[in-house]
C-alpha cells in the first residue's frame, strides 16, 4: 500500500490535466508506454531485492554492482527526485486548496502542508505508515469509484457538462493525435514522473518482514495495479470528454465530477486528490530520510543526515529535505503559475537516473551469475538482457526530448550538465577525505 499511494500522486491526479489538454488522447499512449518501462524497472528491483534485501535500496545495489561513485552518484539523484517532487506536490496541494479559498496566496498553503508533513515523519515511523496506509486507501477507493462510475457514463453514454460520454471523443476533435506524435513524444517526461516513487516498495525492503516472501507480490501488485490505475484513468478521462476541456490548471478528476452537475461532488473528488499530494509528499520524506542516512553511513552526505531519533526515526535526513521542500515555498511565492511544470521537470531527471540505476545494476547482477559469481534469485527480469538495453535507450530518448519541450523541461535539460559538476566535486571531496575507503572507478 506505501509503494502505491507513493505512485499515486499529482503526476496523475494534476498533471495528467494539463498534458491532456496539450496531447489529447494521445497521452494514453504515453502512459502505456511508459507503463511497459516501469514494469521492466520493478522486475530488476525485485530481482536485485531477492538477491539482497536492504535498507537503502538500490544505492547499496549500485555500490555493489557498479562502483562507490554510482552509490553517491544514484544516492543523490534520487534525493534530487524527491526534493524537486515534495516541492511539486506541496505546490499541488496550494492549487488544489485555491478552488476553495481563492484569495489565500499559494505559498502559505504550500508551507502549512509542509509542517504538517515533516511533523508526521519526524514523530515515528508506526504513524507513518499509519497515515499513509489510510492516504493510500483514500486515494486506490476514489480511483476505482472513478474507474466504476466512469466505464457506467461511458455505457450509458451519459451527458457531462454538455458533452455526450463515449469512445468518439477519442477520435474525434482533431484524431487521437491532435498536436501532432511529436506532442505526444513532449509527454514522456511528465508520464515517467507521474510512474515515480513506484520504487519506494524496494526501499522499504530493509523494514520489512519476510523480504523475500513479500516482496515478489507486492512489486508485482505494485505493476498490475498502476498499469490498470493510470493507463485506465486516462483512457476513460478522454472518453469522458474531450480532451479540450481540460486545464493544467486544476485536476482532471475534479473537471469530470464538477461537471456532472451534482452538488458537493467535484469538492469531494477535491479534497481526495489534495490527500493524494499530502500522501506522496508524505512518502517522500520517508525515501529521503532512508537514502540519506544509508549515504552517510558511508561519508557521503553531512553526518546529521544520518542521526536516528529514540523512535528509530532519521529526523536529520529528513529535515535536510524539508529544508529543500522550504526553497519550494520560495519558488511558489516568486512563479506561482510556474513552479509545478519547473518542479516535476527537474525531479523527472531523478526519476531517469534512478530506473537507469536499477537497470544497470540488474544487468551486472546476470554477468556476475554468469561467471558463476553469484546465485540469481528465481524471481528475474524476464528478456534480459535484452529488455534492460530496451529500457535504458528509451530513457536516454526521454531525456533527449526535454531539450525540445517546454519552457521547464528545457531549464530541467540544461540543468544536466549544472548537476553533473556538482555530484563531481561533491564525489572527489568525499574520496579525498577518506582515500583509503574508496575504490576508483
Amino acid at each position: 500500500m506505501i509503494a502505491i499511494g507513493g505512485a499515486i500522486g499529482v503526476g496523475l491526479f494534476l498533471g495528467a490535466g494539463g498534458k491532456l489538454a496539450q496531447a489529447g488522447p494521445s497521452l494514453v499512449f504515453a502512459y502505456a508506454i511508459c507503463g511497459v518501462a516501469a514494469f521492466f524497472v520493478m522486475r530488476a528491483l525485485g530481482e536485485l531485492v531477492l538477491h539482497r534485501p536492504t535498507a537503502g535500496s538500490f544505492v547499496e545495489y549500485a555500490r555493489e554492482f557498479i562502483g562507490p561513485w554510482a552509490g553517491f552518484t544514484s544516492g543523490w539523484m534520487y534525493w534530487v527526485n524527491w526534493a524537486m517532487t515534495g516541492i511539486a506536490e506541496i505546490t499541488a496541494v496550494a492549487i488544489y486548496v485555491h478552488r476553495w479559498f481563492p484569495d489565500l496566496p499559494q505559498w502559505v498553503s504550500a508551507l502549512v502542508a509542509l509542517a504538517f508533513l515533516v511533523g508526521v515523519n519526524l514523530l515515528s515511523v508506526k504513524l507513518f505508515g499509519e497515515l499513509e496506509f489510510w492516504f493510500s486507501v483514500v486515494k486506490v477507493t476514489a480511483i476505482v469509484v472513478f474507474l466504476v462510475t466512469g466505464i457506467g457514463l461511458v455505457l450509458t453514454s451519459a451527458n457531462i457538462g454538455g458533452h455526450e460520454a463515449g469512445v468518439h471523443n477519442i477520435t474525434e476533435h482533431g484524431g487521437f493525435f491532435p498536436a501532432g506524435i511529436g506532442v505526444a513524444l513532449m509527454t514522456l517526461q511528465a508520464v515517467v514522473f507521474a510512474y515515480s516513487a513506484i520504487e519506494v516498495v524496494g526501499i522499504a525492503a530493509g523494514e520489512t518482514q519476510n523480504p523475500r516472501e513479500v516482496l515478489p507480490r507486492a512489486i508485482n501488485g505494485v505493476v498490475y495495479r498502476i498499469a490498470v490505475f493510470y493507463v485506465g484513468s486516462v483512457l476513460l478521462l478522454t472518453m469522458l470528454l474531450p480532451w479540450n476541456v481540460y486545464t493544467g490548471g486544476e485536476s482532471p478528476f475534479v473537471t469530470v465530477f464538477s461537471a456532472l452537475g451534482i452538488g458537493g461532488v467535484g469538492d469531494v473528488m477535491n479534497a481526495v486528490v489534495l490527500t493524494a499530494a499530502l500522501s506522496s509528499c508524505n512518502s517522500g520524506l520517508y525515501s529521503t530520510g532512508r537514502i540519506l542516512r544509508a549515504l552517510a553511513d558511508k561519508g557521503e552526505a553531512p553526518a546529521f543526515t544520518g542521526r536516528m531519533s529514540a523512535r528509530h526515526v532519521p529526523h536529520g535526513g529528513i529535515l535536510f529535505t524539508s529544508a529543500a521542500y522550504l526553497a519550494g515555498v520560495v519558488l511558489n511565492y516568486l512563479v506561482p503559475k510556474e513552479a509545478f511544470d519547473i518542479a516535476i521537470a527537474v525531479a523527472s531527471l531523478g526519476v531517469v537516473a534512478t530506473w537507469a540505476t536499477l537497470i544497470v545494476c540488474q544487468m551486472r547482477l546476470r554477468q556476475a551469475a554468469l561467471r558463476g559469481e553469484l546465485v540469481r534469485p528465481a524471481y528475474r527480469m524476464p528478456g534480459a538482457p535484452y529488455t534492460g538495453w530496451a529500457t535504458l535507450g528509451f530513457l536516454v530518448l526521454v531525456v533527449v526530448l526535454m531539450a525540445f519541450a517546454g519552457p521547464a523541461e528545457r531549464i530541467a535539460f540544461w540543468s544536466i550538465p549544472v548537476l553533473a559538476v556538482v555530484l563531481a566535486i561533491g564525489w572527489r571531496v568525499v574520496r579525498a577525505r577518506r582515500p583509503q575507503d574508496v575504490r576508483t572507478g
